[in-house]
């Protein structure tokens, strides 16, 4: 079996340059680390996770804790967490806390006895004791997807929290639907007490008012960002007395429940009914018509994520950092336009030099950007 003292002969550098090489406690000079990384591939060295972890006190294994893992806006977050990870040499131990308080804590409980070096969670609707467990035990963090309020005290723990902008964007497809005539736009919201509700919801009142247009109660129902949900939400709002003619749907999920629901009644997008959604997907451009959609950044997401966390564990004290990535508006038919002309790029690009959402539909956030507490 090969060893450490095997590939530092064939290195020709001690048995501590390896050990720093393979973890990282050392700065060592670049053709220096060329010349262990060949060894190890040659000799086909495995170094031993276990005895290398009760010398470190470090497992380079990262704890996930996301719920609907088989929602494909979360698979591709876990997907960009699983490759930045992976790039930075560490494993992944995944769990869903199934949106629910009470398992998310003890879930995350679970990561932190398998002894992880630290975890990134999308928070539930409720995550005080979420927080309060992580904060007693002092448990490196990242929040994704949804974000947290956290004390700002200096002795507060200090979480970094990475998502992509809500509201604008929502103000967006309101704006860019009230341009085509209409004038009663429904909203299917996603679960009460999430970050990404309520800013959606923002954004929906902040594109009503700017168009000159009343926020009626009635057109907004909360789907509960699942499919059934969006179905009964969407259901409701097309059996008003005076149904919308327009329709923003506040996630993927709620979406796919929502054209259930449209199809139900022998309705038809957009025909009938004009629709733009939050989230982008797969397959959204294969639905006949084709969806107008927000499309975020995910995969983005997953990797900053462990950017921050890695950047955490390297400086525990360093100021915590909220990161909002943008998104992009996907300009298809659902919404009651024509087919857009092919283009090299999406039709609503993101300026880069004004920072703006430059789409049809109105402002949003375009640069990612960051705020440091204190």
């Amino acid at each position: 079996m090969t060893t450490m003292a095997d590939v530092a002969r064939s290195a020709g550098v001690s048995v501590a340059t390896v050990s720093h090489v393979l973890n990282d406690t050392r700065p060592v000079l670049p053709h220096t680390r060329r010349a262990v990384l060949d060894a190890v591939e040659e000799l086909g060295y495995t170094p031993n996770t276990l005895a290398r972890s009760l010398v470190t006190s470090r497992t380079r294994s990262i704890g996930l804790a996301v719920s609907a893992i088989s929602n494909p806006y979360f698979t591709e977050i876990l997907q960009g967490v699983e490759a930045s990870a992976l790039e930075h040499g560490y494993g992944l131990l995944i769990a869903d806390p199934h949106d629910d308080p009470e398992h998310e804590r003890k879930v995350v409980q679970l990561l932190h006895e398998r002894r992880v070096d630290g975890m990134i969670v999308a928070p539930s609707a409720d995550p005080r004791d979420l927080v309060a467990y992580l904060a007693r035990h002092r448990v490196p963090a990242v929040f994704l997807d949804r974000m947290v309020d956290v004390p700002e005290a200096e002795d507060a723990p200090r979480f970094d929290q990475v998502c992509a902008e809500g509201a604008e964007p929502t103000t967006g497809l309101v704006g860019h639907l009230a341009g085509l005539g209409h004038r009663r736009i429904g909203l299917v919201a996603g679960r009460p007490g999430l970050s990404t509700t309520r800013e959606r919801i923002t954004g929906y009142r902040h594109g009503l008012a700017a168009a000159g247009l009343p926020f009626d109660e009635r057109l907004l129902v909360h789907g509960d960002s699942e499919a059934a949900g969006g179905e009964r939400a969407a259901a409701r709002l097309l059996s008003l007395a005076v149904p919308p003619t327009a329709l923003v749907t506040a996630n993927n999920a709620m979406t796919i429940g929502a054209l259930r629901a449209v199809r139900e009644r022998g309705l038809s997008v957009p025909h009938d009914l004009a629709l733009c959604c939050f989230d982008d997907f797969a397959w959204a451009d294969l639905f006949s018509p084709r969806l107008t959609a927000v499309a975020q950044p995910s995969r983005d997401i997953g990797a900053r994520a462990v950017r921050l966390l890695l950047e955490r564990l390297a400086e525990p004290d360093r100021p915590a950092r909220t990161v909002r990535l943008p998104c992009s508006f996907v300009h298809r038919t659902s919404c009651g336009c024509p087919e857009q002309p092919e283009k090299p790029e999406r039709p609503a690009q993101l300026s880069e030099r004004s920072g703006r959402f430059s789409g049809p539909s109105g402002p949003a956030h375009a640069k990612a950007h960051e705020r440091t507490l204190p």
